[in-house]
């Protein structure tokens, strides 16, 4: 069994790391302890719920902090920590405490999870993620202090503060408010959306990104193409989010619109009742979820590369010139690569939107779309269907959430075997366009 296991390649075991880290937390939280007194939650809620927090999603099939108990929400902040940072940082992180090193195939499986172009200085990188995250989800959690502390007891304010920290730098957008109103309540507090907002984008730029500017501090010049890329996608991404959030819902306030600009690309908090938005807002909200966060981040979706990759191609094509960005070329396979991730995520939610709205022919179009893209896309944005779908619906969306937190390729290479290909055949001439 052990030869066998080493045999395979550093993608499966991340898969089924994740897995794992699936049902452990779906069994922890059916547990009498995990759930409130009066209140019964069924297994699959158990399981929707662990896959949603281990995927970073924020999807909810009942409410966390109405029907988990202090040790249940202890549980599902555990679960959104590991799936932030990854279950194969968490396993390189033990090990490292325990023995101080960590070997060639631990090496090749942590550099497969977390996007690395090389495996130098592995140990170092996983240290500093643990120190980042630590510190910025502590500071995260004295600013919302500021602010829960106004409403609630020091005791409650602090797990509101802590939990809300970690649920914002990992981009999952659970909450432990209660009564299913997730950030409402707060819409117009500038402090708590400002200090939500910078959580959500630090967690999506990554961390070879955040490393490399603690290190190279603010000069551009210095800094690599995929810094750049990943800056500048970001920025432009959360302005032209805010403008058309605020031009299709008239009823949102700027800082509301900036706030979804920002939460919609992975995090899935709310600051105003999504199920009332025009069709508009929620295509546009559904192409920043389709888009999503930067790789090696704490998001989902696509990627801000991929998808700055992609425009440069069709670019590229179009005005017969190579592809080229920030006084670099890009490689001609990141075309190719960025185009089937694209292709087999569109693929993905077509397919599941029909199945969605073959299993529930109550919901609208446009809902189901809505929800199946924000489970791709790890987001956890929903029109307030969620709750009131069946066991084959969740069962969907559960697969969704999954496929969509180890990438649409990951899981197409997950049936890679490495076989030799000992014959080619001829090209063959074909007209496209």
């Amino acid at each position: 069994m052990i030869r066998f296991l080493k045999k395979q390649p550093a993608v499966r075991f991340i898969a089924i790391g994740f897995l794992f880290v699936i049902l452990i937390g779906s069994i922890l939280l059916k547990m009498p302890f995990s759930i409130k007194d009066g209140v019964n939650v069924s297994y699959i809620d158990c399981l929707y719920t662990s896959t949603s927090a281990v995927c970073v999603t924020g999807l909810i099939a009942v409410d966390t902090a109405d029907h988990f108990t202090l040790v249940g929400q202890i549980i599902v902040a555990l679960l959104i920590q590991i799936g932030g940072l990854g279950v194969t940082a968490i396993g390189a992180g033990i090990i490292l405490a325990i023995s101080h090193k960590i070997n060639l195939k631990e090496i090749t499986v942590i550099k497969e999870a977390m996007n690395l172009h090389s495996g130098r200085g592995i140990g170092k990188f996983v240290r500093d993620i643990f120190f980042t995250t630590v510190i910025i989800e502590l500071i995260g959690a004295l600013i919302n202090f500021i602010v829960f502390i106004q409403d609630y007891d020091v005791k409650k304010a602090i797990w509101l503060s802590i939990f809300h920290s970690i649920a914002a730098f990992n981009n999952s957008g659970f909450d432990v408010i209660g009564g299913g109103v997730n950030l409402i309540p707060y819409q117009n507090n500038i402090l708590l959306n400002i200090n939500t907002s910078i959580l959500i984008i630090l967690g999506g730029i990554g961390f070879l990104v955040m490393r490399e500017i603690r290190e190279k501090k603010l000069k551009w010049k210095r800094y690599s193409m995929h810094t750049r890329v990943v800056i500048s996608m970001t920025i432009v991404l959360l302005v032209v989010g805010t403008l058309l959030i605020k031009f299709s819902e008239h009823d949102i306030t700027w800082l509301g619109a900036f706030f979804f600009s920002v939460s919609s690309r992975t995090a899935g908090f709310s600051t105003f009742p999504v199920g009332k938005f025009s069709e508009a807002t929620l295509l546009v909200i559904s192409v920043l979820m389709f888009i999503g966060a930067s790789p090696g981040s704490t998001g989902g979706g696509v990627k801000t590369t991929t998808f700055f990759v992609l425009l440069q191609g069709v670019k590229g094509v179009a005005t017969n010139r190579p592809e080229k960005a920030f006084h670099y070329s890009i490689p001609k396979e990141a075309f190719k690569k960025a185009s089937i991730i694209t292709v087999l995520a569109i693929s993905l939610i077509i397919i599941s939107t029909y199945l969605l709205v073959l299993f529930e022919p109550n919901i609208s179009f446009m809902d189901a779309l809505f929800e199946m893209t924000s489970a791709f896309g790890t987001v956890g944005l929903s029109t307030g269907i969620t709750p009131t779908l069946s066991v084959s619906s969740k069962i969907l969306s559960i697969v969704m959430m999954y496929i969509g937190r180890l990438g649409p390729l990951t899981i197409v290479s997950l049936w890679n075997f490495n076989k030799i290909q000992r014959f080619y055949y001829p090209e063959g001439n074909i007209s496209v366009g």
